[in-house]
């Protein structure tokens, strides 16, 4: 496995952990619908919530805000792949988009959790 997968692969499980330790369960990671994928989907019980997760992992942002990464074209992949969830599983529940940016080594992370780091554009029709 190349160097970067291997960094993506253990900064996801890390966020996975941050995930469980703020009470959250974890129903998949990399779930894939086409050409589309959510990095992690994660359930909160107490408000029956789901949360649809990218996670950016780097070495380094000393010269890349891996925010910059979540572009609109990403967004609207995340909310894509989202409502597939919803409709493969028929789920009933609320929806929310979170960021987890993981910078660093997997001996020394630093993890940065965003939650709710963007909502879905409301179509309007004239």
């Amino acid at each position: 496995m190349a160097a970067h997968n291997e960094l993506g692969r253990v900064g996801e499980h890390a966020a996975c952990e941050l995930l469980i330790s703020k009470g959250l369960t974890i129903r998949e990671t990399n779930w894939r619908l086409n050409h589309l994928e959510i990095d992690i989907v994660a359930h909160d019980p107490a408000s029956n919530t789901l949360h649809i997760v990218e996670v950016k992992t780097r070495t380094s942002d000393a010269h890349y805000n891996p925010m910059q990464a979540i572009t609109q074209a990403k967004q609207r992949n995340m909310i894509n792949a989202a409502n597939g969830y919803l409709r493969h599983y028929q789920l009933k529940c609320g929806i929310q988009y979170d960021v987890i940016i993981v910078v660093g080594n997997p001996n020394n992370f630093k993890i940065d959790y965003i939650p709710k780091a963007f909502y879905p554009r409301l179509k309007t029709y004239r």
